[in-house]
């Protein structure tokens, strides 16, 4: 059985981001494990917002695996920061998804800048780990439909 694949253009959401002492270094720079924790929250809040929190995933007996990160660093974000973070339902298959995200920084003098960008891909598998096709329902949800 051949799993279908759709490039969507989904609803985003943005997620807003202020980056907290903690996340820094002793240079007041962002440490870059934090990207990986800030895109999750992004994922979070696109879920929520589609109708399908991921307790509810986990409810009807799925999990959704993490199976690849990727992260392109292009500004250092630092103490303080007020970051906006958009993230996207990029593709949707019977088993896999992959999320996009942006992550920008206000400037006052111009155009927002970019700090970084990257995807997570996931892999559906049941409760025993096993890869699993996702129900239709949730297929569309995620889809924004």
């Amino acid at each position: 059985m051949t799993e279908s694949s759709a490039s969507i253009q989904t609803a985003s959401i943005q997620t807003e981001i202020r980056v907290r002492y903690a996340e820094t270094d002793a240079m007041a720079v962002a440490h870059h494990a934090n990207y990986p924790i800030w895109f999750e929250v992004g994922r979070t809040d696109l879920m929520h917002a589609l109708g399908l929190p991921y307790a509810e995933v986990e409810a009807r007996g799925y999990f959704l695996m993490l199976s690849g990160l990727n992260v392109q660093y292009r500004r250092a974000a630092r103490y303080d920061d007020r970051l906006t973070l958009t993230t996207r339902v990029s593709e949707i298959r019977s088993r896999t998804l992959k999320f996009t995200y942006e992550l920008h920084r206000a400037n006052p003098d111009g155009p927002a800048d970019l700090i970084a960008t990257g995807e997570t891909q996931h892999i559906a598998t049941d409760r025993t780990y096993r890869p699993a096709r996702l129900p239709d329902e949730v297929l569309r949800l995620l889809q924004g439909q």
